[in-house]
């Protein structure tokens, strides 16, 4: 037989009528097969210039969620939203910074420094207070990680109480690539400053970063509005009040920060370059920082539905499936006459193929033992907050998820030969995905980008920090066809479409290849919901240590 040419429907076929009596039990009799066609016609509707890509809180964005409503409704699915619906309505702020309101001076034993807002550095609004301001002393504090189980602590013997810390952009370079992107987050930094007290936060762009991403690109993108969403108390959740601004400052006019101090700004950046340890030291600088802002309210939906476990015990617990349905909205910078980023694979793809997997599970002559939830979230492009919101406000108790499977982006573009699974060296649920990948001919392949840290930056990363084993499902970049390199086409992908206007339907999408990804999925859901003992991170896993109840 050869699998090259199998379609997923015979593909299916083969694997029940080889298996055995027993495995077919197991897998409950699974006589549907995914439907190629009814990917694309998901597809074709998501990513349509009607929605106009999508965009959190738009009317393009509410179509598309009751375009999902609908979905889930014809196939008999529970909804498990608010109010006895399917959806879980989301209360976002948007902060717009005022134009031309930034201003940020650096004082020091050799006179001011007056720096240019975007050409020297950059900074957003207040997402608490319309006018902000700060000044004070400022101290150094190399990274500003704090990381005991590796020997980091850059606070050690620094007091920031009252001052403005300062801090170069990124990490220490030994420290773990999953491990570290969340360590070296934005938002455990400024966690760590606030509890210490300090008042304002400063991060340098740096030489070596510069390597990776300009201070130029990251500029074009400054006056872009910010968003949180709000707690029951009418507060942005994950904000630092104490904070009263931050900035980010371009690594050819920070010098002035550094006027007398014990080291030179260009020594910091040589040993950054070169990896070596950098250590804090209090400044002789003082910095005034203010803003003003203005605020919108808007709200977006989670849509949210459920399969109904068949076990009377174990259909309290549930396996959750996601996948974001935003995506960017219009654009209208740039040259090109097509402003509307469709999204077509971030995230209709992944979308379309989750509405297959449901009416794959839905349709089984007998459900899986435990529950299945389907959470289709908002506002995953400003940064993972659909998916937040619900981890923060799940509509089932928190402890009764006991896995999570998200859907971000499959690049369904060739035939595929292998799956990746962004998480699965944390928990036994790299065991469960092998299984149920091999079960269907596929092969789990190691995280082909490490480097990246792509587990942290997806929407099932929300319910890591729940202490929810996880995983983030990817095509592989092994392919059927000998004549297609995966890694290739991803790599094209995110170079010449990614966060683009041609992310669109005429991109060669392989409905069959969505088929079979769909099936796959179905196969991890059926493994999860199966399987005796709910997943378990894995023995002194960090962030099973770190975020698990």
């Amino acid at each position: 037989m050869n699998y090259k040419k199998l379609t997923c429907a015979s593909l299916l076929l083969a694997l029940l009528m080889g298996c055995g009596q027993k495995e077919v039990e197991q897998s409950h009799d699974v006589t549907n097969t995914p439907k190629a066609e009814n990917i694309k016609a998901h597809l074709e509707f998501l990513a349509d210039d009607t929605l106009k890509g999508r965009d959190t809180g738009s009317d393009g964005y509410q179509i598309a969620a009751n375009y999902v409503k609908s979905n889930f409704k014809q196939l008999g699915l529970t909804p498990m939203g608010e109010a006895q619906g399917f959806e879980q309505e989301v209360t976002f702020r948007k902060t717009s910074l005022e134009k031309n309101s930034a201003a940020l001076t650096i004082i020091n034993e050799s006179g001011v420094v007056e720096l240019k807002e975007i050409e020297h550095f950059i900074t957003s609004g207040s997402t608490l207070d319309n006018s902000a301001s700060v000044e004070a002393e400022t101290v150094f504090v190399g990274y500003g990680v704090i990381a005991p189980e590796f020997g980091y602590d850059d606070y050690k013997d620094i007091d920031v109480e009252g001052k403005i810390v300062v801090a170069l952009t990124g990490r220490p370079d030994d420290l773990p690539s999953e491990e570290g992107a969340h360590l070296g987050s934005n938002g455990e930094k400024m966690r760590h400053a606030a509890e210490r007290g300090a008042v304002g936060y400063i991060t340098i762009h740096t030489p070596k970063r510069d390597q990776v991403r300009t201070f130029e690109k990251t500029a074009q993108y400054a006056s872009a509005p910010r968003y949180s969403w709000l707690d029951k108390d009418g507060k942005p959740f994950g904000s630092q009040p104490s904070i009263k601004g931050s900035a980010y400052i371009n690594n050819n006019h920070a010098q002035a920060l550094f006027f007398g101090a014990k080291r030179s700004l260009e020594e910091l950046f040589l040993d950054d370059t070169n990896n070596k340890p950098i250590t804090g030291f209090m400044l002789h600088s003082k910095v005034k920082l203010k803003t003003r802002s203005h605020h919108e309210e808007i709200t977006s939906p989670n849509i949210i539905a459920m399969i109904e476990g068949s076990d009377e015990k174990l259909k309290n617990e549930y396996v959750v499936f996601t996948g974001h349905l935003d995506h960017i909205g219009v654009d209208e910078h740039g040259d090109h006459e097509d402003k509307i980023n469709n999204g077509a694979l971030d995230n209709a793809s992944g979308v379309s193929i989750l509405i297959e997997t449901a009416r794959l599970l839905s349709s089984m002559a007998k459900p899986p033992k435990r529950s299945i939830l389907f959470v289709v979230v908002t506002g995953e492009e400003k940064g993972l907050l659909g998916s937040s919101y619900f981890a923060n406000n799940p509509t089932v108790p928190l402890t009764s998820m006991v896995a999570n499977v998200n859907l971000d982006m499959p690049l369904v573009l060739y035939p595929f030969a292998d799956v990746v699974a962004f998480g699965s060296t944390h928990s036994s649920l790299g065991e469960v995905v092998e299984t149920a990948a091999n079960k269907i001919n596929i092969s789990l392949s190691p995280d082909p980008m490490p480097e990246q840290a792509i587990f942290t930056r997806s929407d099932h990363y929300s319910f890591v920090k729940q202490g929810i084993p996880s995983v983030f499902m990817m095509t592989g970049f092994k392919s059927t066809d000998e004549g297609i390199n995966g890694g290739e086409v991803f790599g094209d992908f995110l170079k010449n479409h990614y966060h683009q206007h041609s992310d669109q339907l005429d991109l060669p999408i392989n409905y069959e290849a969505a088929a079979k990804f769909a099936l796959v999925n179905m196969m991890i859901g059926l493994e999860i919901a199966n399987q005796e003992k709910r997943p378990t991170w894995n023995e002194g896993d960090f962030f099973g240590k770190t975020f698990a109840m």
